[in-house]
């Protein structure tokens, strides 16, 4: 006996056995038990989601010789016949190979006869986008005014490249993409039916390689059981999908937080060796991203763990530098057929990210996102001047400060209470509260108003009221909690700060360091001398020592 592949034998029969399309059959389910069933329907969607089998099951509930019914017996001979693919009152036609006008015409000549053995004739024609001008024209007639005894169910993957006059002719049914846990649920329940042991881990990784098709996906589970023999462990599943483990993204991301070039490099090594699809590591890699960053901005949200710990990478990665990442890693996946090998445009993806790795200063400033592009490690550090050498030169001065670190850069105070917070112990209260990310943006652009029993008044300018999101205003009340003693109910109103905010402070005091560091820089008897000699500044390359 010839062996029957797991996406034929395990094909729904029953409206009852789909996955995932219950808004298609209910409504099919209403318009077979009201008798109101129109004479065209077209079912759209992505490959192997159900609509040729929804068709069959569609065309069993109209032929069932114990009666049209939403619930087709699945025993007499109709049945039977329908699910063998063999009943002569239920013709598939393929669009792709009969494209044609005259076949067409074929089919409309054939509707005009009453059914051989039901009470309908069905026709199911698939990949119906797939007809040429000509033969859309010639079906548009029997489309719109089928005989009483012909039903046309039309399926396509397209539904973009049919004519809007064949879309006005039918109803329409858009088939979902089926979801990993439904792929994932109908997977085991199959395994576990044909006694076939598998690794949770596998299971999940063919659910996802499935794509939203589960007749992709039963067919990697065919698949899986020829290549392992049987018993699908994890690793074996991954090496035959050219998948690598998810722990590996997790030590990839721990290199880049960590700014450890070596052992980023020495882990995309490690993952050469499982061969892998290099754009799907990209895409896992992003998919990490957006989980951590789901864990940053709403913590509540449930998070997959899927091999890596988000909300340790949430606390260690600024929300911004996550952003950058993850568009990053985007711009390497469409990137990656320009490189000249998969596995070196893999590595530029990543070793854009680790140009742009956390800087331990940046981390606790308030003002607006600063991602810096400092030198890896084991870089010399950047000269801010190019000239001609010199005889016996001086050690050449660094510009110092013109004031101290900004307040968010020293050692917090302790505020453990406060009875009259004023404006100015409004900036330095945020600039001690260790806040972060998108919540730090909306404190520093923020202006103090009042604090009175729990209260806290702020003012946001109009054009910054994007930065007052529901999360946002919850991670700065929580980040304050701590040096007010309790967590303040904070109210904001739309008008300009009547004062200095803590951005417009960090800004007037970043500028003075740098007027003060050019002007020092440019006083130096050495850098004169250079310059008179045609030493050429290069522009902006001056920098006050605590922007180093």
């Amino acid at each position: 006996m010839s062996y029957l592949v797991l996406a034929r034998k395990w094909r729904p029969r029953r409206f009852a056995e789909l996955v995932g399309q219950e808004h298609v059959v209910r409504a099919l389910t209403n318009a077979l038990e009201t008798g109101r069933v129109h004479h065209a329907f077209l079912f759209t969607g992505t490959r192997g989601v159900g609509k040729t089998t929804i068709a069959r099951i569609f065309a069993k509930s109209l032929n069932c010789e114990r009666g049209t019914s939403a619930d087709p017996c699945g025993e007499c001979e109709t049945c039977l016949a329908i699910d063998a693919g063999r009943y002569i009152d239920l013709l598939e036609i393929d669009a792709a190979s009969n494209t044609g006008v005259d076949d067409v015409r074929e089919l409309i000549d054939n509707a005009q006869y009453m059914p051989s053995r039901g009470r309908t004739k069905v026709y199911l024609i698939d990949e119906v986008h797939m007809l040429s001008k000509a033969a859309f024209n010639a079906l548009l007639k029997t489309l719109e005014e089928p005989p009483g005894h012909v039903k046309f169910l039309l399926a396509t993957t397209d539904p973009q490249k049919l004519p809007v006059t064949v879309l006005s002719r039918c109803l329409q049914f858009n088939l979902k993409r089926l979801d990993q846990e439904q792929i994932r649920g109908q997977i085991a329940k199959i395994l576990a039916a044909e006694g076939i042991s598998a690794e949770d881990g596998a299971v999940q990784l063919l659910a996802r390689g499935a794509d939203g098709s589960l007749r992709d996906g039963l067919s990697l589970l065919d698949q899986a059981i020829a290549y392992t023999g049987g018993k699908l462990e994890e690793t074996q599943v991954a090496a035959m999908l050219g998948t690598v483990d998810r722990t590996r993204v997790g030590a990839l991301l721990e290199a880049l937080a960590d700014a450890d070039g070596a052992r980023l490099l020495d882990e995309v090594a490690k993952l050469a060796e499982f061969a892998p699809d290099w754009g799907d590591v990209l895409d896992a890699l992003a998919s990490a991203l957006h989980r951590i960053q789901v864990k940053q901005l709403v913590p509540e949200a449930t998070v997959e763990a899927d091999g890596i710990d988000a909300g340790e990478f949430a606390s260690k990665l600024r929300p911004e530098l996550v952003q950058l990442w993850y568009q990053m890693a985007l711009d390497g996946r469409r990137e990656l057929p320009l490189a000249p090998a998969p596995r070196a445009g893999f590595e530029m993806a990543l070793l854009r990210m680790f140009a742009f790795r956390p800087d331990s200063n940046a981390t606790q400033t308030a003002s607006a996102p600063n991602v810096s592009a400092a030198p890896p490690r084991s870089a010399p550090p950047a000269t801010p001047r190019t000239a001609p050498p010199a005889p016996a030169p001086r050690p050449m001065p660094e510009a110092p400060a013109a004031s101290p670190a900004p307040a968010a850069q020293r050692p917090a105070a302790p505020m453990s209470s406060i009875a009259n917070l004023d404006a100015d112990g409004w900036l330095e209260l945020v600039a001690h509260s260790g806040v972060r990310g998108p919540a730090a943006q909306l404190a520093a652009h923020s202006g103090f108003v009042s604090y009175a029993d729990g209260v806290l008044r702020l003012t946001l300018a109009p054009a910054d009221e994007h930065l007052k999101g529901p999360a946002m205003v919850r991670m700065l009340a929580a980040a304050l909690e701590p040096q007010l003693g309790v967590e303040p109910q904070i109210k904001f109103e739309l008008a300009e700060p009547s004062g200095e905010t803590l951005h417009v402070r960090n800004e007037r005091q970043r500028d003075a360091r740098q007027a003060q560091a050019e002007d020092t820089f440019m006083n130096d008897p050495d850098v004169r001398r250079m310059l008179e000699q045609g030493a050429k500044l290069v522009p902006d390359s001056i920098r006050p020592l605590d922007d180093a």
